[in-house]
């Protein structure tokens, strides 16, 4: 089992950037891929951004060009850097890590960091 903790979100202007850290621990080395989701009120929770080992990113269309997921596997952590934030961009934001085992994949989630864009 792997063991997520988000930090970084906080209140920002439009216009902003922003920069999210995920530290994981526990199981790192099932560590198949991590990723960013985020979740705003009276929405469905959906994908920002995902990095598999492979190191082939992919990203959500409106955040494209906007966002930009890395990965510092020495550290076991990802990052999501955040710029030109827009109001629409107020949510929630969760670390995903997908792990592997004999049993299958899995998926691990942190809590939670709240990111909120207004003026």
């Amino acid at each position: 089992q792997v063991q997520l903790v988000e930090s970084g979100g906080g209140l920002v202007q439009p216009g902003g950037s922003l920069r999210l850290s995920c530290a994981a621990s526990g199981s790192v080395a099932s560590i198949a891929a991590m990723g960013w989701y985020r979740q705003a009120p009276g929405n469905q929770r959906e994908l920002v951004a995902t990095i598999p080992n492979s190191g082939r990113t992919v990203y959500a269309d409106s955040m494209k060009g906007r966002f930009t997921i890395s990965r510092d596997n020495a550290k076991n952590a990802v990052f999501l850097q955040m710029t030109n934030l827009k109001s629409e961009d107020t949510a929630v934001y969760y670390c995903k890590a997908v792990t592997t085992s004999t049993m299958g994949y899995r998926e691990n989630w942190g809590q939670g960091t709240l990111v909120t864009v207004s003026s």
